[in-house]
């Protein structure tokens, strides 16, 4: 496997980020909070608040409102360098989590899906595993947000341009596991390579029993 970055940021989202009907629709980050703490699972994510309690993101298929029933959008992850390039495209309104990524990792460059395309694993500071995730697409970027990070109307036609420098990941990526366990701030991304990729996931497994454990008793 080969190392990305530590993980600088997790966050979920309580609420929609989009709010209004049709081409009303206005984007806005404010619903984020930041947490030292995920429990991943195939359903979505859990963040730990600050006074102990687990609070549920909106791409959780349990969540009432959840904008991920058909499970395939439930946890994503964004990098830091990806953040640079669009807060030098939009200015200082760009801040570390504005799209909205659970994951943030510090890599100071872009990445593509291509070399994502294998999986990524999560690995304690100690270099244990924790997690192995699928990386499913480029979470496509949309109107709202693009608007937002202008702060401005622009043409149609630059409106396009900016879309466009969105895509190919820039705004993250859609991540899915087959297990459950607690991620933390402090923690290492890594890509799995082919052959790992296809591998047993081990001590994965055993994460899983006790990440389910600690999220009952929680």
């Amino acid at each position: 496997m080969q190392s990305l970055g530590t993980i600088v940021r997790l966050q979920i989202q309580r609420s929609s980020l989009k709010t209004g009907v049709s081409r009303a629709r206005v984007y806005h980050p404010a619903p984020l909070l930041p947490v030292s703490v995920l429990y991943v699972s195939p359903d979505g994510v859990f963040g730990l608040g600050p006074d102990g309690s687990w609070l549920i993101d909106i791409h959780h298929r349990a969540h009432p409102d959840s904008k991920n029933p058909g499970g395939e959008n439930g946890i994503s992850i964004g990098f830091s360098g990806h953040y640079d390039a669009m807060r030098e495209r939009f200015g200082d309104r760009i801040e570390l989590g504005c799209a909205g990524e659970n994951i943030i990792a510090e890599l100071p460059r872009r990445c593509t899906l291509d070399e994502l395309r294998a999986g990524l694993v999560i690995l304690s500071p100690a270099g244990a595993e924790r997690l192995r995730l699928r990386v499913l697409d480029v979470a496509h970027p949309c109107k709202p947000f693009t608007g937002w990070a202008l702060a401005h109307t622009v043409e149609p036609e630059i409106f396009k341009t900016h879309l466009q420098f969105l895509e190919d990941g820039t705004r993250g990526f859609l991540l899915a596991t087959e297990t459950a366990a607690r991620i933390s701030v402090g923690d290492h991304v890594a890509v799995l390579d082919e052959r790992e990729a296809g591998s047993e996931k081990g001590e994965a497994g055993s994460g899983k029993r006790e990440g389910e454990n600690e999220k009952r008793e929680a």
